[in-house]
């Protein structure tokens, strides 16, 4: 079979969850993929030619959090390049491949391909669980604009799929039909891992504006934290700023006694499937993000706080030993089950 794969390059869990997934399909199936950005330059290391650069979109940030309105005009600046440089990928490369499905990993060329060809189309993402599901969280009046928004974006982002398979280690009643919950999609290097319990806390930080992270951490003189996100290398005293090393990065995570990010899924995902503690602090205007910082809290993971501060971080750690033993009843099978599920409902599409 042949399939259309595509993907946005806006974080790169996106990424190196879809590595996981194309890996798969590709023992089976003939796959082509299109991305972005560093999304392409990562997924060409491994797939070669199958992967095609396409434009993308993209988040603005301004003082640690998503600007809708310069978001917006980002948009609009690069719309009519983008709109010349996808529709060329297509004249070139996707109409000769000609797909008997697509799947869209919360992408826009993809589904709009398919919607035009009359292709089947299966979405794979955690973020349609915003649009699909009835979350059973407390949502503070401040964030729901955010809700209505990231709701009507996501509801549009991969409308009329024939199936939505929602990763996800949360599962909040389903609303709608052609919906079902797969596991969190783990890449094979944190399955791998070998676990231990070290004294020390892995923190993750995506958004580098936020100046005031590193001097609250010094506070802390107690705690020894290894800090990812600076792309820097310093000795701090307690704080370790450390440039990326996925080999470092992962071994540091897997003995790691508890874990600080900002509320992306892949990360959260993989700390959850090593059954580490999280703190995580939201990037603002990203619902996504207050979603799964929500539903850690909820399930007794860690907390959810919205500021990096010492006195929310020495809060997180009073409870340590509650979130560790919580944390521990969390069990997953790899990705035996998530392939299982995405097997069956690729059959089930293709012969409806």
């Amino acid at each position: 079979m042949k399939i259309l794969y595509g993907l946005p390059s806006e974080g790169m869990g996106h990424a190196t969850r879809s590595k996981v997934i194309i890996e798969h399909l590709l023992k089976q199936h003939d796959v082509l993929i299109v991305t972005s950005d560093r999304a392409f330059t990562f997924l060409q290391k491994y797939f070669g030619n199958k992967v095609h650069e396409i434009e993308g979109y993209h988040f603005a940030y301004k003082n640690a959090e998503v600007s809708i309105t310069k978001t917006i005009l980002l948009t609009l600046k690069n719309a009519p390049q983008n709109i010349i440089t996808n529709f060329n990928k297509y004249q070139n490369v996707v109409r000769d491949f000609n797909p008997d499905l697509v799947i869209s990993d919360f992408e826009s060329f993809t589904h709009l391909y398919a919607t035009m060809h009359r292709k089947p189309l299966l979405s794979i993402d955690n973020m349609q669980i915003i649009n699909r599901a009835k979350l059973d969280i407390a949502i503070p009046s401040a964030e729901k604009n955010n809700y209505l928004l990231a709701k009507n974006i996501i509801k549009a982002k991969v409308a009329g799929a024939n199936h939505y398979c929602i990763s996800s280690f949360f599962y909040p009643p389903l609303a709608k039909p052609n919906s079902s919950y797969v596991p969190p999609i783990i890449r094979q290097e944190i399955i791998d891992a070998k676990t231990s319990l070290q004294n020390h806390i892995v923190v993750y930080q995506t958004s580098a504006t936020q100046n005031n992270l590193v001097s609250e951490l010094q506070k802390i003189t107690t705690e020894k934290f290894i800090v990812y996100g600076f792309n820097k290398e310093a000795d701090l005293g307690n704080v370790q700023l450390k440039k990326f090393s996925e080999t470092e990065f992962i071994q540091n995570l897997a003995s790691a006694k508890a874990v600080i990010s900002n509320g992306g899924f892949s990360f959260i995902s993989e700390a959850v499937y090593l059954q580490k503690p999280i703190l995580s602090v939201p990037i603002a205007n990203q619902f996504e993000q207050f979603v799964n910082a929500s539903y850690a809290q909820q399930l007794g993971y860690g907390r959810h706080f919205e500021a990096f501060t010492a006195d929310n971080i020495k809060a997180f750690l009073f409870d340590l030993p509650i979130f560790t033993k919580q944390c521990k009843t969390y069990v997953q099978n790899g990705n035996v089950e998530l392939f299982k599920d995405v097997n069956n409902i690729i059959l089930k599409i293709i012969n409806e």
